[in-house]
Formats: C-alpha cells, sequence, structure tokens
C-alpha cells in the first residue's frame, strides 16, 4: 500500500468535534486491573490499583469492535488524566473500546533508568487483549494503540518492536495514533523524557537505541501523527522524522501538523479562547482515517 502524508493547516468543519465526557460517566463504564511482571490482573474491590494499572472502556454494547491501549503523556514521571478517560469515551463514541494504561513511570529524581518497565508494561497489556485473557469481547485481531507526548514515545517503540531489552516482541499493535509525541531521543528530543526513561546522562547509544524513528521498519504498522507547528516542548520534528522514516519503509501514514497550539492538548476542547481551537479538528480526522481503514464498523450511527 502507498503510504500518505498530509500537511494540514486550520480549517472549517461541519462534522461534530470531540466533547469533553462527564467524571460520572467514565467511573460508571471503566473496570480497574493492575499489571505486574506475570501479566494483568483484576484489581481488589474495582479500585484504580496501585502502580501499573489499566482502566478499561468496553461497554457490552461494543462487543466484538476493535480495542484501543490508550497511553497519557506525562514526560515519563506522570500521567495526564486528560489523555485518559477522556480520550477513552471519545473512543467509544466511535465504537471503539478502550483500555487506558497508567504505565510505569519515574521518580521526581531518577537515579536509574526507568527503561524497560514501561514498555514491559505495555507489551503485557497487548498480549492479554490479543490472547483475549481480558474477558471483554473485543476483536482481537484489531487492537491499535493511542499515545500522547511520552505516551506517544511508548507507543511508537511498542509498534516498532524497539529493544528486545523489554522482552521478545511477539506482536505489535494493528495501528497507531501518535499525538505530539515524543520521538527521538538523539535530535529534538524532549530532555525530561530523556531522563526519566534513562537516567542520568545516558551515552548515545541509548538515545539511539530507543529513538523510535530509528526502530521503524517494514512490520510497523500503519500511523496516524498530529503536533503543533510552535509546539515549545516536543518540538514538531519529532513527528516530522517519524513520517520520513515510516515513508522510507513503505508503511502507509498520515500526518496533520496544526499551525498553532500548545503542547499537551489532549481533545483541545477545553482551549480558553474565542471558538473551537483550529487542532480540535484532529479528532475529526482521526475518525475518517479510522474509518477509512474500516475500524469503525458503521459507528456512529
Amino acid at each position: 500500500m502507498t503510504p500518505s502524508a498530509t500537511s494540514v493547516t486550520a480549517t472549517s468543519s461541519t462534522a461534530a468535534p470531540a466533547t469533553a465526557p462527564t467524571a460520572a460517566a467514565s467511573t460508571a463504564t471503566a473496570r480497574h486491573f493492575k499489571v505486574t511482571l506475570t501479566g494483568v490482573e483484576l484489581a481488589e474491590n474495582q479500585k484504580p490499583a496501585q502502580g501499573p494499572s489499566v482502566e478499561a472502556f468496553c461497554p457490552p454494547e461494543l462487543a466484538g469492535h476493535p480495542v484501543f491501549m490508550v497511553l497519557p503523556g506525562g514526560a515519563y514521571h506522570q500521567h495526564a488524566e486528560h489523555e485518559g478517560r477522556d480520550v477513552a469515551l471519545w473512543l467509544n463514541s466511535l465504537g471503539l473500546n478502550a483500555a487506558v494504561l497508567a504505565y510505569s513511570v519515574a521518580e521526581d529524581v531518577p537515579a536509574d533508568a526507568l527503561h524497560p518497565a514501561p514498555l514491559r508494561d505495555a507489551r503485557a497489556v497487548l498480549a492479554w487483549l490479543r490472547g483475549g485473557e481480558s474477558g471483554f469481547s473485543v476483536d482481537t485481531s484489531r487492537i491499535g494503540v493511542m499515545g500522547f507526548s511520552a505516551g506517544g514515545h511508548l507507543a511508537a517503540t511498542l509498534s516498532t518492536g524497539v529493544d528486545a531489552s523489554a522482552g521478545p516482541a511477539l506482536d505489535r499493535p494493528d495501528l497507531a495514533v501518535l499525538a505530539y509525541p515524543v520521538i527521538s531521543m538523539v535530535s529534538h528530543c524532549h530532555e525530561g523524557s530523556v531522563e526519566a526513561l534513562l537516567g542520568p546522562a545516558p551515552a548515545l547509544s541509548q538515545r539511539r537505541a530507543l529513538s523510535a524513528d530509528q526502530a521503524v521498519d517494514a512490520a510497523t504498522p500503519p500511523t496516524f501523527l498530529w503536533h503543533t507547528a510552535d509546539d515549545d516542548a516536543v518540538p514538531v520534528e519529532n513527528s516530522l522524522s517519524h513520517a520520513g522514516a515510516l515513508a522510507r519503509h513503505g508503511v502507509p501514514f498520515a500526518l496533520h501538523v496544526f499551525p498553532q497550539g500548545r503542547h499537551g492538548l489532549g481533545l483541545a476542547v477545553n482551549e480558553p479562547g474565542p471558538g473551537r481551537h483550529p487542532a480540535a479538528d484532529w479528532s475529526r480526522l482521526c475518525q475518517n482515517w479510522l474509518d477509512g481503514r474500516g475500524w469503525l464498523d458503521g459507528w456512529p450511527a
């Protein structure tokens, strides 16, 4: 399949934009699991687990539909809540199941490398979903990953099969959506994410090994990327570099760059100022891309 790249500036749209889901809706539909060294287990008393955990949004009415693993950002130090539950409920509105992974994160002042713990967590959840062990009636042949910022780095490394020290990459997601992702640990990189993941003063070889753009191959799944041109935390060159690597390996992709917008926009539905933020159009563009790849199964009706 011929790859495609699209550079998008702010445009108007008649499609219904994503809206911010309510907290009540999110707690009513979620089930909680904990991620351990041996796999994924149901959390006791259905309360959010300490440490790596999964909050699953897989309602009965979406039985047989695809599922997305959602990876919030937070510089590998924390998890941005607006890039987790809100995104999962938006995916539900498209007819897609969702599982939000709170992957392993570093201490405030990391003394040692966090890697490979986050990648190990993500691979465990992918195996849990793919093998049907979750107990949810999802389409195990269509598992996507959606990551934001540092979560975008984790999604990209999961998709490229990078670094065998996290365990053998026996599987990869079937689609990837990367929102203002950290990609390179060498050039135009977010040093806070680098230090959290690799520890203080990592060697150049370590940085290169975890730069997702250098690990892209022909088995990397089709990928949707979006970024803002003036992102001053994670420069747009990260998405541009990853798109270039996908093109060189013949991997289908779509790239959308909006002219303005702060880092960490999420769904971009609650931004201050008059009108709707131009970058909020990413959700409609992503919906169209997913529909074009046959993942929406006629949803929304």
